[in-house]
């Protein structure tokens, strides 16, 4: 499988096949990381991590597996660059690419990141955009395949703002790898049909099912896998809360939901996750909402406290495995030699 110089902007540019190798990959990666056996095999390349949106695992991700590659690496925050303020997006690609071997992405727009891509002359990994999320996917399925020893077959409910960047995400890898994906939501916050029609058409390819629905029960009955995201993604402004908490407040997960599933199932998160009042956004959501929608009174939005402390929860794991996946793709599209 060669991936050398490929970008990573969306799994829509990938084949089920490399999106499998990938994974794989990574399962490899992260056994000779436990195993003490080093794997510096880009010794000889230099990393940009371009950030206009704050990041923990992403950020940390992305540093800690370049260093394990024995890559070096540049930070540029969000006051880090000129970037859109004085120089365009072509323009700093066409700067950048002839100073690094690769460029990480983390910001709102999608065509930024393309942007990148198209003009830098190096390949361009997706950190996040409003978009897409694709190296949070690879972790998800990682996670999923180490719990559940396969992907194709697996039922997937993603329950929340399914229009947001891991729904959109989420539902284009599920079609990929002939996962059984339902989005459960509000249908004003179902994905846009264009994207729905892409993923069918790959869904019916693949063997598996794309499906929505306003019922929580009905959408989480007997399912394997049971995921959520924040209901309003940074960027958003302050105003969109009431009126998102009004529509998704009874879309919560909690142990209710988690018992409709499989007795086997598992509960995943890309975090962070306001499942308490320990977060300055859960406290203030506490204070000004809790009266008006009880649910939210103890910091807790998308999901329980009760349920993210609890055994069905896997949202550590998955986090962990952003550093396994996204090393493995900068090893791939940079051609390190790996056996």
């Amino acid at each position: 499988m060669n991936l050398k110089t490929r970008s990573f902007i969306t799994l829509l540019d990938y084949t089920p096949e490399e999106i499998n190798y990938l994974i794989n990959l990574s399962s490899k990666l992260k056994s000779e990381k436990y195993e003490g056996i080093p794997h510096k095999l880009l010794s000889d390349k230099n990393i940009v991590l371009l950030f206009q949106k704050d990041s923990t695992r992403t950020r940390c991700a992305f540093e800690v597996g370049a260093l394990d590659l024995g890559m070096g690496v540049t930070f540029l925050g969000p006051s880090g660059s000129q970037m859109n303020k004085k120089e365009s997006v072509k323009d700093t690609a066409r700067v950048l690419g002839r100073m690094y071997d690769g460029i990480e992405f983390r910001g709102y727009k999608q065509k930024d990141v393309e942007s990148l891509a198209k003009y830098s002359g190096v390949p361009v990994w997706n950190g996040l955009t409003d978009k897409y999320h694709p190296t949070q996917i690879l972790a998800d399925f990682l996670t999923i395949k180490e719990i559940f020893g396969y992907l194709k077959g697996i039922n997937f409910t993603y329950i929340g703002d399914s229009r947001n960047n891991m729904g959109n995400s989420l539902m284009i890898g599920s079609a990929k790898l002939g996962i059984n994906f339902i989005a459960v939501a509000p249908k004003e916050l179902w994905p846009e049909q264009n994207l729905v029609d892409i993923c069918l058409k790959i869904a019916k390819e693949t063997g598996s099912t794309i499906r929505f629905t306003e019922d929580k029960m009905e959408g989480t009955k007997d399912v394997d896998v049971i995921y959520t995201d924040v209901w309003v993604s940074m960027g958003e402004p302050k105003e969109v809360w009431n009126t998102r908490i009004e529509q998704l407040n009874k879309y919560q997960v909690d142990m209710e939901l988690m018992k409709n599933a499989k007795s086997t199932a598992i509960f995943m998160h890309c975090l962070p996750a306001f499942h308490d009042k320990e977060t300055d956004v859960g406290a203030s959501i506490s204070e000004e909402f809790g009266d008006k929608f009880p649910r939210v009174k103890n910091g807790e939005m998308e999901v329980t406290d009760e349920v993210i402390e609890s055994n069905y929860s896997v949202v550590f794991q998955e986090a962990e495995n952003r550093m396994h996946t996204i090393k493995a793709v900068m090893l791939a599209t940079l051609g390190g030699e790996y056996e």
